[in-house]
């Protein structure tokens, strides 16, 4: 048990630094340091994208327009937070 808790963590903490990629590549590419006709760069994008947009999709529904502003991000880190934090205060103490 005490091996999936530290799993769900670490998985959690993973997914939290795909995003930070997503948000780091999607602003050099709209400043243009970056550019998608890279094969790599265009791989690379793509694949945090295919990570990240099915829950920014869901969190999207929610949140007003705010229109150049997105802070689907923002939430999203917040949320891993949350459920890291409630995972630490809540289910280690029945675990360990």
């Amino acid at each position: 048990m005490i091996a999936i808790f530290y799993l769900v963590l670490q998985l959690l903490k993973l997914y939290s630094y795909v995003v930070i990629a997503n948000v780091v590549i999607s602003w050099l590419i709209a400043f243009n340091v970056l550019n998608t006709s890279n094969r790599f760069v265009y791989s690379v994008l793509e694949f945090t994208y295919k990570l990240t947009d099915p829950i920014y999709t869901k969190i999207r529904k929610f949140l007003p327009n705010l229109g150049a502003f997105d802070i689907t991000p923002i939430i999203v880190l917040l949320l891993i937070w949350f459920i890291e934090m409630c995972m630490k205060l809540y289910l280690a103490p029945y675990i360990f």
